[in-house]
């Protein structure tokens, strides 16, 4: 099962995912990017990923192009060492922008300082 737990820093958006992102498991991802109306910056958190399939890669490509449409920046954050590998050999490793959280941090609102912490308890 995949949760999805969403983190609002200002104008950063982090969906922070836990479990698999796999064919029949995907609707809380999705249903969380799509009440992303107001950040201008779109993170997803895969330091809990346990699992992704074709389907998965499928659905971060599509999220990918709707922030794009919407004039978002979409970004992959803590990523596993498997994800890491599945992105190499399907090379979507040169499409996803892949950052560290600390890369971040200029992105957040000044003015969000308890929202920093929930940041970092993200992953």
């Amino acid at each position: 099962m995949l949760r999805v737990h969403t983190r609002n820093l200002g104008n950063v958006t982090v969906l922070c995912l836990q479990g698999r992102i796999v064919n029949g498991e995907k609707a809380s991802l999705r249903q969380a990017m799509d009440s992303q109306l107001r950040a201008s910056l779109v993170v997803l958190d895969l330091g809990r990923v346990s699992a992704i399939d074709a389907s998965g890669l499928g659905l971060m490509l599509e999220l990918r192009q709707q922030a794009e449409s919407r004039g978002m920046r979409f970004k992959l954050m803590n990523v596993t060492k498997l994800v890491s590998q599945v992105l190499e050999v399907t090379r979507l490793d040169s499409v996803f922008e892949i950052t560290s959280g600390v890369e971040l941090w200029p992105a957040v609102s000044r003015a969000q300082t308890a929202g920093a912490m929930e940041f970092a308890r993200c992953a």
